[in-house]
């Protein structure tokens, strides 16, 4: 007879949704999808295209939440069927479907408890990445496209839609930088505790030497935010360069000198983009960027202020935040966390999720002490 008792860890399963289903309000969130599918079938509005585009994605977005959190209730009543078949026909094939799917809804139900805690004001946003590669030479930019790749392949593993927005290859191997952006709620949350300085050692593959290379690429995350509209900036505080799209080698990609790089003369940020296909609207996106990037600024600099006027401010800005290791010992360890990780290989594939929701329960924690 098949002793198949999965009932306690259903029930935990079930007490744990039903807390993350509290914190979610699904009714607000229903009331939420109302509101904007009313708006969205509107007859005049794509009259206003900039605010059909916002109503809409924010109507995407708010559906796609609303259809993780119905897919997995379902999944949890069929688990509770499942197991009651496999008893009831003394199926051994059953029973192994039913742990099988215990075990995938353990995980599933895990993220989604770890992304109840991203409540900081721009955490439910779609996020835009940028990889820049630091010292290290050829070590470091190739770092950098490893980076680039790990993080793809992330996204790749939960279904998100990403576009790389702009990529800068680097004369000998891997990338100068690279910028893309993750298009789901809570991409923003998720990924901004991946932003800061990663280190690499390893026996270079560039060096003939055999000896330990140590090198660096930073990694900036950011939301996308409709207010960054809201910020402007004077064409005469800008310095918009064209030219043309390139490829590993030089290799050209289009045949137009349609890529744009601009140039924030007060602050020296720097933007380039290079995805679209029209000298505008590469423009256009490299603007919207920018604009967030300088609403994050005046926003980072007044916070900043407020701490030195209260006599706590630290200079923590760029620190060194988890170190990858592929020799000897074999690691990648978070030097916030001291989450670690012993096959740096699987790391690389994109199987990130220990890795940030330690991350991120280490800055709920430390948001509640401060």
């Amino acid at each position: 007879m098949l002793e198949l008792d999965l009932t306690a860890d259903i029930q935990a399963l079930r007490s744990t949704f039903a807390d993350i289903q509290a914190v979610v309000d699904v009714d607000a969130l229903k009331a939420d999808i109302d509101r904007l599918s009313e708006e969205a079938g509107a007859p005049d509005l794509w009259d206003d295209v900039d605010n059909a585009q916002k109503v809409t994605s924010r109507l995407s977005h708010r559906q796609a939440e609303l259809k993780r959190i119905t897919e997995i209730e379902q999944r949890l009543d069929d688990l509770e069927v499942l197991v009651e078949l496999a008893i009831e026909m003394d199926d051994e094939d059953s029973a192994d479907e039913a742990r099988s799917e215990l075990a995938s809804l353990k995980d599933v139900i895990g993220q989604l408890e770890v992304q109840t805690l991203l409540d900081g004001e721009y955490d439910s946003r779609s996020a835009v990445v940028t990889i820049r590669s630091g010292a290290g030479g050829d070590d470091a930019t190739d770092f950098a496209e490893m980076l680039l790749r790990m993080y793809l392949r992330w996204a790749e593993r939960h279904k998100y839609p990403v576009k790389v927005m702009d990529t800068s290859y680097a004369e000998g191997a891997g990338i100068k930088s690279a910028t893309f952006e993750v298009d789901v709620p809570y991409a923003y949350g998720t990924l901004s505790v991946e932003a800061g300085t990663h280190r690499l050692a390893r026996i270079s593959p560039f060096g003939g030497a055999d000896k330990r290379q140590t090198s660096f690429a930073a990694v900036e995350v950011i939301p996308v935010m409709e207010e960054a509209v809201e910020v402007e900036v004077p064409e005469g505080d800008i310095r918009v360069d064209v030219f043309r799209s390139s490829g590993p080698g030089g290799q050209s990609v289009n045949t137009t000198d349609s890529a744009v790089r601009i140039t924030h003369i007060p602050t020296g940020l720097v933007v380039s983009m290079q995805n679209e296909k029209s000298q505008i609207q590469n423009r256009a996106a490299a603007m919207r960027v920018l604009q967030t990037r300088l609403l994050l600024l005046k926003r980072e600099e007044e916070a900043a202020k407020k701490k030195e006027l209260a006599g706590t401010i630290t200079a923590s800005w760029g620190d060194q935040m988890r170190s990858y290791f592929l020799y000897g010992q074999q690691l990648v360890k978070d030097l916030r966390t001291g989450y670690e990780v012993g096959n740096p290989a699987v790391v690389f594939d994109g199987d990130l999720d220990g890795l940030i929701a330690a991350g991120i329960r280490w800055r709920k924690r430390k948001d509640d002490d401060d």
